[in-house]
C-alpha cells in the first residue's frame, strides 16, 4: 500500500513517502535498543517533566497539528483541535501520575520483605489506526515513555504526516535520540519488527483480523501485547428516556469523526412503544447535519477517509435495503469532490 497523503476533502495526492529500506529499518530498531538501555535509567522526575513539556508543544501548535489531521483523514478542523488538546490532557496525566503509579507494592508474606516492583521492558512497536492519528499515539506513548520503554510507530498508511509530526513533538520536547521514532514502513513488513529480538512487545488498535496477526506473530515469540479491537456498540433508548435528549446524543454518537468511531453507537436498540417517536427525531436530526468542507466551522460532518470507505459505506446500504430494511433519509452519494459521504448515513470503522 502507498504510504501518501491524498486530501479527502478533494481526493488529491499531495504528498508520497518512500518506506523505509531494510539497512534503514535495522538501523531505526538499533537506535531504539540503544536508547532503551539508556532512557530506562533516567529519573522519573525527568521523564515527566519531559512530558510536560510534550504537552505544551501540543498546546502550543494544536491549530497545526489540527490541520494535517485534517488534510490527512478528513475530520473536521474543531474535531482536530480538541484531538490535539487531549493529546496534551494525556501528557500532563501521565507526568502527573506516573510517579504513583510506579511505586513499589509491598506484598505482606512470611519473607523478610515482598513487594511488587515495575521495571520497563524495551522499545515497544504501536500499530495505529487513521481515525484519530494523535490520540490513539498518545494515549500509547505517553504512559509507556512515563514508564522508561521507548516507542515505534508504525502508523496508518494514510497518515505519514501526522506520525512524522508526532515524532517530532518528542523530539522538540527534549525526549533523547531513539526514545520515539515513526517506522514508515508496509503492512506486510510489521511481523519482521514483532519478529525481531529487539522489539519487546507490541500494542495494536485496529480490526479484529489486524489483532490476530500481530497476537499471532507476538505469540511465538512469547512477547507480550495490548491489543484494542472492534466493537458493535449499542445504543439503548427506553420507555423513561427524554427522547429529545437520547435523539441528540444518537445523532452525535453515530456521526463523531465522520462516523468512523471505533466507539460510535452501531446499533439502535429502542422500546417498540417510543421507536416510532424515535425514529422521527433520529432522521429529522440527522437531515440538519452540514456535510461539507471540514475547515469550515459550519461543517458537522466532512469527508469520509478514503475512496474505500465511501464504496464500503455504499455497499452496506444496498444490502441493508436488499434485507429489508428501510431507507429513511439520505442513502446516496454526494456530488461533490473528494471523499463525500452519504447523506444522512455514517459508516462504521473497523
Amino acid at each position: 500500500m502507498t504510504i501518501a497523503t491524498v486530501n479527502p476533502a478533494t481526493g488529491q495526492m499531495l504528498r508520497t513517502f518512500t518506506p523505509l529500506s531494510e539497512p534503514e529499518l535495522d538501523a531505526r530498531l538499533q537506535c531504539a535498543a540503544d536508547a532503551f538501555r539508556r532512557y530506562r535509567h533516567t529519573p522519573i522526575a525527568e521523564r515527566t517533566r519531559l512530558l510536560q513539556r510534550a504537552a505544551e508543544i501540543l498546546d502550543a501548535d494544536k491549530e497545526k497539528f489540527g490541520r494535517i489531521m485534517v488534510t490527512e483523514m478528513g475530520k473536521t478542523l474543531r474535531a482536530a483541535i480538541e484531538e490535539a488538546e487531549k493529546c496534551a490532557w494525556g501528557c500532563r496525566y501521565y507526568a502527573e501520575q506516573a510517579e504513583r503509579f510506579l511505586t513499589d507494592e509491598v506484598v505482606e508474606t512470611s519473607a523478610s520483605r515482598s513487594f511488587v516492583t515495575y521495571q520497563p521492558i524495551g522499545p515497544v512497536l504501536a500499530i495505529m489506526p487513521w481515525n484519530f492519528p494523535f490520540w490513539q499515539v498518545f494515549r500509547f506513548a505517553a504512559p509507556a515513555l512515563a514508564a522508561g520503554n521507548v516507542g515505534l510507530l508504525k502508523h496508518a498508511s494514510n497518515v505519514p504526516q501526522c506520525a512524522l509530526a508526532i515524532q517530532d513533538v518528542f523530539r522538540r520536547a527534549g525526549f533523547p535520540e531513539g526514545c520515539f521514532q515513526t517506522l514508515l514502513i508496509e503492512t506486510d513488513r510489521v511481523r519482521r519488527v514483532i519478529e525481531d529480538p529487539r522489539v519487546a512487545a507490541a500494542t495494536l488498535t485496529g480490526s479484529t483480523g489486524a489483532g490476530s496477526h500481530v497476537a499471532s506473530a507476538a505469540g511465538k515469540q512469547i512477547k507480550r501485547t495490548v491489543l484494542e479491537l472492534g466493537g458493535s456498540d449499542p445504543f439503548i433508548v427506553m420507555p423513561s428516556a427524554d427522547l429529545e435528549a437520547a435523539a441528540r446524543t444518537a445523532v452525535k454518537a453515530r456521526t463523531i469523526n465522520n462516523g468512523q468511531s471505533c466507539i460510535a453507537a452501531k446499533r439502535f436498540i429502542v422500546a417498540e412503544s417510543i421507536a416510532d417517536e424515535f425514529e422521527h427525531r433520529l432522521v429529522a436530526g440527522m437531515e440538519k447535519l452540514v456535510v461539507g468542507d471540514p475547515m469550515d466551522p459550519a461543517t458537522d460532518v466532512g469527508p469520509l477517509a478514503n475512496e474505500a470507505q465511501v464504496r464500503m459505506l455504499a455497499d452496506q446500504i444496498s444490502r441493508s435495503v436488499s434485507l429489508g430494511a428501510r431507507l429513511l433519509t439520505g442513502g446516496r452519494r454526494i456530488e461533490r469532490p473528494g471523499f463525500a459521504p452519504e447523506e444522512g448515513l455514517e459508516p462504521p470503522t473497523r
